[in-house]
């Protein structure tokens, strides 16, 4: 009995697929009052809007990062609420980031950023969430929380945590170029400036009861 209803339901479902596809607005008529079948172009098929051989108007322009200099005042609004920030600057010189050779802290590590006119790295960045496990070759790998009761290790760092020094994992220079498709997204953030400002500041200093020193 279960089977036949299974199969009675799929020859509905197949019957209303069926009847979709020969559905009237997939038809056209020609001259003579003929009914056929829509054509379908290929500047239908995708955003572009235009035959798959026109390269000349899909394409965006050449790839242009901005060139405005270190303390130059300019700053890119966030994506979203949250969103890291972008690189408004220059940063000719300054790639690739390593353990032993971040540029960016000499500006923007909290000690020094205000001298300089930066913005100061977030205490979140000066935070180890990393739990601290234990391993010995005589017991091997033991957990130093327990995950059943979401117990959670959190401790604050006199300097950029390990895990942090990587910054344009996160943050990358923006493209002043067009785009081939319009981006026409507009942000809606949960605070008045939060196209400036992250909401983390109050999640750090007032709502992670965990932290511990």
């Amino acid at each position: 009995m279960k089977l036949k209803n299974i199969t009675l339901g799929l020859a509905a479902a197949a019957a209303i697929l069926i009847a979709g596809c020969n559905g009237s607005n997939d038809m056209t008529k020609d001259e003579s009052g003929m009914q056929k079948a829509k054509m379908v172009t290929e500047a239908s098929l995708g955003l572009r809007k235009t035959d798959l051989y026109t390269e000349s108007t899909t394409t965006g322009n050449k790839t242009m990062y901005g060139k405005s200099p270190v303390m130059s005042g300019y700053k890119i609004k966030r994506a979203y609420q949250d969103a890291p920030p972008m690189i408004p600057h220059d940063v000719e010189g300054l790639l690739p980031i390593t353990t032993n050779n971040n540029q960016c802290i000499g500006c923007h590590d909290v000690a020094v950023a205000s001298s300089m006119g930066a913005t100061p790295l977030p205490k979140s960045h000066y935070t180890d969430f990393r739990p601290k496990h234990n391993y010995s070759d005589k017991e091997g790998f033991s957990k130093s929380i327990d995950n059943m009761k979401n117990e959670i290790s959190i401790k604050p760092m006199d300097t950029l945590s390990n895990s942090r020094f990587n910054c344009t994992q996160c943050h990358t220079p923006q493209s002043t170029g067009k785009l081939a498709v319009e981006n026409t997204f507009e942000a809606t953030y949960t605070k008045p400036d939060g196209d400036s400002k992250s909401s983390w500041y109050e999640v750090m200093d007032k709502e992670l009861d965990t932290l511990k020193k």
